[in-house]
């Protein structure tokens, strides 16, 4: 019996471990989103290397048929996103260097990760910000069907990214 006491968490114990449990599914799930707006045109578009997002945005135009000055109006959106958003990717990687910093102290600091967590949600709004604005000015530069078709194609690849996880998650060996 009081080796049974001794073994249960105290609340305290509870209450820290749920915090950081907390603040990491808060972290995975701002780099979950990040990583789905990688692919098929989302505000992740704007970043990486330029070489992938040029391929990637030739495919795009390619899809909806664009012009050569929509072409040219729409690649030099892109380019100044991606300017800006560099700025805020090297951001959030420190933001994310920090939390890992964080928890790797032999106490972490209830307050200090609060304050970490509501700077990577302002963060995350300024990047949410520029890449919806780069989006607004790419829909001014195509038309109400190029914008339905990009829309449609988008669709077909967020479902089919959908259907790749289920079937990857069934296949996943059972834990345990």
């Amino acid at each position: 019996m009081t080796q049974l006491i001794a073994n249960t968490p105290r609340p305290a114990h509870r209450g820290i471990k749920r915090l950081i449990l907390g603040v990491m599914v808060a972290v995975g799930a701002t780099l979950a989103l990040t990583a789905w707006a990688q692919p098929h045109g989302g505000p992740g578009m704007f970043m990486g290397h330029p070489e992938h997002m040029g391929r990637m945005l030739d495919h795009m135009l390619d899809s909806v048929s664009a012009t050569d000055a929509q072409r040219t109006q729409i690649k030099q959106i892109a380019q100044a996103a991606a300017t800006d958003m560099k700025a805020q990717h090297e951001a959030g990687k420190a933001l994310r260097e920090r939390a890992a910093q964080l928890f790797t102290q032999p106490s972490v600091d209830a307050n200090a990760a609060e304050a970490l967590r509501q700077q990577m949600l302002q963060q995350h709004d300024q990047v949410t910000r520029r890449a919806m604005l780069a989006m607004l000015d790419v829909s001014r530069v195509l038309t109400p069907e190029q914008r339905t078709k990009l829309a449609e194609r988008m669709n077909k690849g967020r479902d089919m990214m959908e259907r790749h996880r289920r079937e990857r998650s069934e296949m996943a060996p059972p834990k345990g």
